[in-house]
């Protein structure tokens, strides 16, 4: 027997054995596609192929549907099936038909009416839900409940086969379901009513992140968020590992929420949900994401002509831009952040923008350019009594010192802001001047200090999600072993280096490499 239902009765009484069928994988889709049409006329056209498995989302109904209408229509091309299902723009209207058994709409009704009503009304909602999946909090923000009350709606769309638990907690249903679920919405529930759930929903993942990032960045300048909805839930996230765990579950459904939010007009949402994203996906090497939602911010600044976001939403671009090696477009948005800064009198804009050209001076190799930036940063920092800014810019001048083989005088920068950041616990700053420290230690031959520094260093970037500077200080790790004559040691810490730079596709790697291929024998 099969059922869109779960059958649980007939599994209780009968003791009969459940076989859940999922949905097919793309090479399945394709399978069954060439059984119905003929092995030639599908391997003639292989990039069409794909584009109608990707349209069908891997439901067997859907793919019977599309092979029928191919197969009634043998002197079209399966490019122009494929035409046909990306202008219908992820809706329903190819998968129609006269018979109902083969109707999707018809299918997915049976289903619908046989849900209760509070679950109809959640099942229409989460229409709404731009991502591929999403947890309870974000469900009950949707519907404006507390997840205690949602837990058992869901578990109803389960049982109807109208969404999937893939994870404990975790709800997903695919394309096409939820452009069925969206036009029930626009049916069904009025407009003043969808609009008050996407903005719960936009709510719940800008409160959410910004809670994360609060976690993940501590010391952070922060904004002043959008007030909350009434209904909005907020996942409790209580440290840096629930955080981070919390922003790796939601990466691709944060992303698509930020384009949901630009893209219906919702730019406080837009700017401030990149704002609160950035952390995350700086430290984890997402900066193709990054750029992509920096983007979107600054339009959306634009959009409120808000003269401080926008320039922060520039220099958020630059950052983006010089960790992609894009330094000409990273200059660009810098000195444009920059002169909006000074327009409006913004010491603390200033100062961030010139730490980061620092950065991104330093990493062109300009090293005298990147101390010239630094050491603004610090007077700017200092000027407007930014202890935070302050503190890390003292250790930002003492690696440009080291950087131009002025090791006394980094030293001395270094050990201040140590000092300075352990005094305000500034966990990332001492993880970064502890890697600065290391790296004075080794290139004055002091390589037993320079080991203590770069794994105390260490042991925090891996706490804190940090991959990039995971990856430096593992590399300059491996450096402090080989000098001091431990190869072993050193072979491990640049393999662990190179993994990461492999990942995040640096070109550091090759560096490594050459480190590598150098102990060999």
């Amino acid at each position: 027997m099969t059922s869109r239902n779960q059958l649980a009765g007939l599994v209780a009484a009968e003791g009969a054995h459940p076989v859940p069928l999922d949905l097919l994988d793309p090479d399945d889709a394709a399978d069954l596609l060439a059984r119905r049409l003929g092995a030639d006329r599908v391997a003639a056209e292989p990039e069409a192929l794909a584009e109608i498995v990707r349209a069908c989302a891997g439901l067997p109904l859907a793919l019977v549907i599309v092979a029928a209408r191919a197969a009634t229509r043998p002197g079209h091309s399966l490019a122009a099936l494929a035409a046909e299902l990306r202008q219908a723009r992820g809706g329903l209207d190819p998968f129609s038909g006269a018979d109902p058994a083969t109707d999707v709409r018809a299918v997915f009704s049976w289903s619908y009416r046989s849900l209760t009503g509070p679950a109809g009304r959640l099942f229409r909602l989460l229409g709404l839900h731009p991502g591929a999946d999403l947890a309870v909090p974000a469900a009950a923000s949707l519907a404006g409940m507390p997840p205690a009350r949602v837990r058992p709606l869901l578990a109803e769309l389960a049982r109807a086969r109208l969404l999937a638990e893939q994870a404990p907690g975790r709800y997903a249903f695919h394309d096409l379901l939820r452009a069925y679920a969206a036009e029930l919405a626009g049916e069904v529930d009025a407009g003043p009513a969808r609009s008050a759930a996407l903005h719960r929903l936009l709510d719940h993942y800008l409160h959410t992140a910004y809670a994360a990032d609060a976690q993940l960045n501590p010391h952070r300048d922060q904004i002043v968020r959008t007030p909350a909805r009434p209904g909005v839930t907020v996942d409790e996230l209580a440290d840096q590992r629930r955080a981070l765990a919390w922003f790796a579950a939601e990466h691709a459904t944060l992303l698509a929420v930020v384009e949901h939010a630009a893209g219906a007009g919702c730019d406080t949402h837009t700017w401030q949900l990149a704002w609160a994203v950035t952390t995350y996906l700086d430290r984890q090497g997402h900066w193709h994401d990054w750029a992509g939602v920096q983007d979107l911010a600054l339009r959306a600044a634009r959009g409120l002509g808000r003269r401080t976001d926008e320039a922060d939403a520039h220099r958020g671009l630059a950052r983006a831009y010089a960790r992609l090696g894009r330094f000409v477009d990273a200059h660009v948005n810098y000195w444009r952040a920059l002169d909006i800064f000074r327009e409006i009198g913004d010491l603390l804009g200033e100062a961030n923008t010139h730490r980061n050209l620092a950065f991104m001076c330093g990493t062109q190799g300009h090293q005298r350019d990147a101390l010239y930036h630094a050491r603004k940063a610090l007077d700017l920092y200092r000027a407007g009594g930014h202890q935070v800014g302050e503190a890390n810019a003292l250790n930002n001048v003492g690696w440009y010192h080291a950087q131009n083989g002025e090791y006394r005088e980094a030293l001395e920068y270094c050990e201040q802001a140590l000092a300075l950041l352990r005094e305000i616990d500034h966990r990332p700053g001492v993880a970064a001047t502890l890697d600065s420290l290391g790296y004075v230690h080794h290139r004055l031959g002091n390589q037993r200090e320079a080991v203590v520094s770069f794994q105390q260093a260490l042991e925090m970037f891996r706490a804190a999600g940090d991959r990039s500077h995971e990856a430096g200080t593992l590399t300059r790790l491996g450096d402090a072993h080989h000098a001091a004559g431990e190869r072993e040691w050193a072979r491990r810490a640049w393999r662990q280096a190179l993994v990461l730079l492999e990942e995040l596709d640096q070109p550091e790697a090759d560096e490594v490499r050459g480190k590598l291929a150098g102990l060999v024998g």
